[in-house]
């Protein structure tokens, strides 16, 4: 990426910082935002969800209303902003941690061992090093007895993403 991203949320946590330490602060309803972050992560693992991020809709919310203390210790935050900006939230925040569990859990569909055995053309002249074509890729690849390029050829075993080949007879 540009870290743009990245520079938007540490500017978001100094400025939360800046927030929290200038104006006055209920520290229990600070103290429910990791909370009902933890809630929502919970959610991604375990079932019933719903009840996970029902919880963390609750958590988050009430603790975001009641975090800065207004004038006669009213809330500062308009209740259905906190509801509508956490709703938000956690719709994102699901989408995306679920996506990323997704992906975690996929398996490699693509085995570089499969390639043993397997016919490409030599795209140069092969014989200390050279290049071949092999399953649609190009690879580098070595081998013992000179090779021309144009020619086919098996490969015998893979050295890290090196092909050993010899000429198909």
């Amino acid at each position: 990426g540009t870290g743009l991203i990245e520079i938007a949320a540490i500017a978001a946590i100094v400025l939360a910082g800046i927030g929290i330490s200038t104006l006055p602060v209920n520290p229990w309803a600070l103290a429910l935002l990791p909370l009902g972050m933890l809630a929502s992560l919970v959610a991604l693992r375990r079932k019933p969800a719903w009840v996970f991020l029902l919880i963390s809709s609750f958590l988050l919310t009430i603790g975001s209303v009641f975090l800065f203390r207004g004038e006669n210790g009213a809330p500062a935050v308009n209740p259905l902003v906190a509801i509508v900006t956490t709703l938000s939230a956690l719709a994102v925040l699901w989408f995306v941690m679920h996506k990323v569990f997704e992906v975690a859990a996929l398996r490699p569909v693509h085995s570089l061992d499969r390639l043993c055995g397997m016919t490409g053309i030599a795209r140069t002249d092969i014989h200390q090093d050279g290049t071949v074509y092999v399953d649609s890729e190009e690879w580098s690849a070595r081998s013992e007895v000179p090779i021309p390029a144009g020619s086919e050829v098996r490969i015998l075993a893979r050295e890290g993403l090196l092909l050993l080949v010899e000429p198909l007879a």
